[in-house]
């Protein structure tokens, strides 16, 4: 793969600490969230920054299929939404099981499976 273009960022202190990217444009005090423990919702966070981040390319990248597609739509708007909590123990709860359980263990390397974990 050619890379078209990479930048770095630095953090410092963790969740309750200081991102930086390597050319100071992003320069933000982070903080845990309320939710997860954290005094209040007044900083960013890293599940803030990736949602961002997320929603950004994504609606680039629909501007940019719908401009090959010749299509004219109006200004487009992305949310991407990030949770973080059970699902990851959900998820990994799941894995576990998946090396312990005989019919998991049986079809190993003979058929395709996909563990995955919603919260529906």
């Amino acid at each position: 793969m050619k890379n078209l273009y990479t930048i770095g960022a630095q953090a410092t202190g963790g969740r309750n600490g200081q991102v930086k990217s390597e050319n100071n444009v992003l320069d933000l005090e982070v903080r845990m969230p309320k939710a997860l423990g954290g005094a209040n919702d007044d900083y960013a966070n890293p599940e803030m920054l990736f949602a961002a981040g997320y929603a950004a390319c994504f609606d680039s990248a629909l501007n940019l299929v719908i401009k090959q597609s010749k299509v004219q739509t109006g200004e487009t708007t992305v949310t991407a939404k990030v949770s973080i909590g059970q699902l990851e123990k959900a998820q990994a709860l799941t894995e576990k099981a998946h090396q312990v359980c005989p019919y998991s263990n049986a079809t190993r390397g003979n058929i395709e499976v996909k563990i995955s974990v919603s919260n529906q």
